[in-house]
């Protein structure tokens, strides 16, 4: 298995465990709004996955605190391109 699929694999983890905690509720609706938008699960999650990217890279690469609210905003922003802050 190629790491890129290994961490995809880990990423879409945590956004079912979002979902499954509804902690934050906002990724199931941004979900079900983009399989509404026509996308399917798999496009949905990795939309998501590049808004919760963001956070794991900045908290990596600057040591910054995971910040809820861009990642609802980039979600809400979907299917844009997320944008870090």
């Amino acid at each position: 298995m190629e790491s890129n699929e290994i961490l995809r694999g880990q990423i879409f983890e945590i956004i079912e465990n979002q979902i499954k905690s509804n902690d934050p509720i906002e990724t199931e609706v941004t979900l079900k709004r983009l399989i509404n938008e026509g996308f399917n699960d798999f496009e949905a999650r990795q939309l998501i996955g590049q808004c919760l990217s963001i956070e794991i890279f900045k908290a990596m690469k600057d040591t910054e605190s995971y910040n809820e609210s861009r990642y609802i905003q980039n979600m809400s922003n979907l299917p844009q391109e997320p944008f870090e802050e």
